[in-house]
């Protein structure tokens, strides 16, 4: 079963450093709601793989570091997009690596 998640892990991390790349010159304000979901769509998908004991192979891959949404951010349309997006990347995360 470990092997399994392993895999699944391996064929997940391609996902994230995508999702990395594409929003690697992202700032706030940054009106491409898009861009908000899949940032926190990979930020969300990262929380839950280091929830789920993959730290050391996350460690090795040298992704940047989670966003920071304060709460006055979150009510703002990008804001919302990447909470949105977080929420979406833990749950999916945790649905498929929960073998």
């Amino acid at each position: 079963m470990k092997q399994d998640k392993m895999t699944l892990f391996e064929r997940l991390l391609p996902v994230v450093i995508d999702l990395y790349s594409e929003t690697t010159e992202l700032s706030q304000g940054d009106g491409d709601l898009q861009l908000w979901y899949n940032r926190g769509y990979a930020d969300g998908m990262v929380h839950a793989m280091r929830q789920l004991e993959f730290s050391v192979s996350l460690e090795q891959a040298d992704l940047p570091a989670p966003l920071t949404i304060d709460d006055a951010q979150a009510f703002l349309p990008w804001g919302k997009a990447y909470r949105h997006g977080f929420e979406m990347g833990e749950g999916e995360t945790r649905e498929v690596l929960a073998v």
